[in-house]
């Protein structure tokens, strides 16, 4: 083997020595020198269009971005009948059981030092601190008012911020606003804090580029980039939902964390995604600009958010119920119920009424309703524009404040009373909607008593127990006055007429099928 490979390298450098011997030969011979280059390969080099760096942008704004750290007092549980952490119920053992006479006895050192530790917690007055939750959060100012979640601060007692150098600092809790999921933190120093301003959101398109910068799992600064992938999203979070959706990566911890465009300026908030992994699938949702910008205002100026308050109960209108009333368009808020004693009722607005517009400006949904009159100041007048019994009219409303917690008013529970004899009109009309009714026990309404399982009224979810209210605004007490508003909407050339269905969640609307058709 070795010969073998001697031999081939002696023959290797024969030819070698042969071939630099053959050109010296014919140097001398032409007297001529023959110019010797090396060749080499060149490096892959691609001419392509280049992404812009965000690191510009993140230079910039990372400073401003904080982690914040929550802490809750946990207060010690001192028990003499657990004094060494076993469990209770030794003290219902029998007198002369021998554990009982040992816990009895090597208890009482025990006791008296669990005693002197709860002494020394009433003393301190609430117990230890204890880290609860994590999150994110923007200086908005130089004298350090922060901005993040109401989510990630709600349960804390204390509050520390972590700046992106690793300085930890305490914070007081300013305000908070559980509507929005805003929340406005303090920190008391002399130094000047390096802050953000905000960006005017209507101006954002989808399609932009956007920087989210954050505290996910406690890790600390991160930045991630994306689009803006939607807008105004609603997932069902509350009335304001109006979120700004976006691809970034946004993870736990990221709450309450800031979304910048490339200019450095705050997009929105981070505060939820959709996730059935629990981890970023590249769908998060952010508060925008313009919505955080005044509720922060309002926090920073009194520690919580007054909104005006219509006081009505109201739903979307459906393409159903814009034939029924006779709107062109499915668009507006069908006023369920109006509050007693609420603003909108003392302005004349009435069960039935849709809002079409408010100050002139078109109302697309509920929704839109709720975030236009919750934007503005209580005390203010405000025109309202409603659709009634096909005409357009407008009442003045003198706006409320939004209670801090409102709850809605239902029914209580109540047994139906069985159903009586019907006049043959009233039963043809009821039959051709798939309903039987029977007189309800408090005389308001008639009582739906069965609901034909293949009827437009059963696909629109009206239930066996429910009562009708009303028919196309008009109130009834028995079957005949439904089958006259069924007629009087046949005469106006209606496909559909609205009933008012009431329940013990509530009232709400349905445009039921009148000429045999769903």
């Amino acid at each position: 083997m070795f010969r073998n490979i001697k031999d081939r390298l002696s023959r290797s450098t024969a030819v070698k020595a042969s071939a630099v011997a053959g050109l010296a030969v014919a140097v001398l011979a032409t007297g001529i020198p023959l110019e010797i280059t090396k060749s080499y390969a060149d490096a892959v080099s691609v001419q392509a269009p280049q992404v812009p760096s965000f690191a510009n942008v993140v230079d910039a704004v990372s400073p401003a971005v904080v982690s914040v750290r929550v802490e809750s007092r946990v207060n010690p549980v001192a028990d003499d009948d657990d004094s060494f952490g076993l469990g209770r119920g030794f003290d219902e053992l029998p007198d002369d059981h021998p554990l009982k006479k040992f816990f009895r006895q090597f208890g009482q050192e025990q006791n008296g030092h669990n005693q002197q530790n709860q002494q020394k917690g009433q003393n301190e007055g609430k117990g230890r601190l204890r880290p609860v939750a994590q999150g994110s959060g923007f200086f908005i100012s130089e004298d350090g008012y922060i901005v993040t979640n109401n989510h990630v601060v709600s349960d804390g007692a204390a509050f520390v911020v972590v700046m992106n150098d690793g300085t930890e600092l305490n914070a007081k809790l300013i305000g908070k606003d559980p509507r929005t999921d805003l929340a406005v933190l303090k920190v008391d120093d002399k130094r000047k804090f390096t802050y953000v301003k905000w960006a005017d959101d209507d101006k954002v398109r989808v399609g932009d580029w956007v920087v989210a910068v954050g505290n996910p799992f406690g890790l600390g600064g991160t930045v991630t980039a994306g689009i803006v992938s939607a807008r105004g999203r609603d997932i069902g979070s509350g009335p304001y939902d109006d979120y700004i959706q976006v691809d970034a990566a946004v993870n736990r911890g990221n709450s309450g964390g800031p979304t910048f465009n490339l200019n450095g300026e705050v997009v929105g908030i981070n505060t939820a995604i959709f996730s059935p992994s629990g981890g970023s699938v590249g769908i998060a949702f952010a508060i925008p600009s313009t919505t955080a910008k005044s509720v922060v205002a309002d926090l920073i100026k009194s520690g919580n958010v007054s909104r005006g308050w219509l006081g009505v109960q109201i739903q979307p209108v459906t393409k159903d119920i814009a034939e029924s009333v006779g709107l062109s368009e499915a668009s507006g808020a069908l006023v369920v119920s109006p509050q007693d004693g609420s603003p909108g009722q003392k302005a004349g607005i009435k069960n039935g009424d849709v809002v079409t517009a408010v100050n002139g400006e078109t109302v697309k949904d509920p929704r839109d309703l709720a975030r236009r009159i919750g934007a503005m100041q209580p005390g203010s007048k405000v025109e309202v524009s409603l659709w009634r019994g096909g005409k357009a009219q407008s009442v003045t409303v003198d706006l409320g404040t939004l209670p801090a917690d409102q709850n809605q008013a239902s029914d209580d529970n109540k047994d139906q009373q069985q159903p009586q004899p019907q006049q043959p009109a009233s039963e043809k009309a009821l039959a051709d909607l798939g309903l039987a009714v029977g007189p309800s026990d408090d005389g308001k309404g008639v009582a739906i008593t069965s609901v034909d399982p293949d009827s437009d009224a059963a696909d629109k979810g009206v239930k066996e127990g429910e009562k009708i209210t009303s028919v196309n605004n008009q109130d009834v007490t028995n079957a005949q006055d439904i089958a006259k508003a069924i007629d009087d909407a046949k005469k106006n050339g209606r496909t559909r007429a609205l009933f008012q269905i009431q329940s013990n969640d509530g009232s709400r609307f349905v445009a039921l099928s009148i000429n045999g058709q769903g």
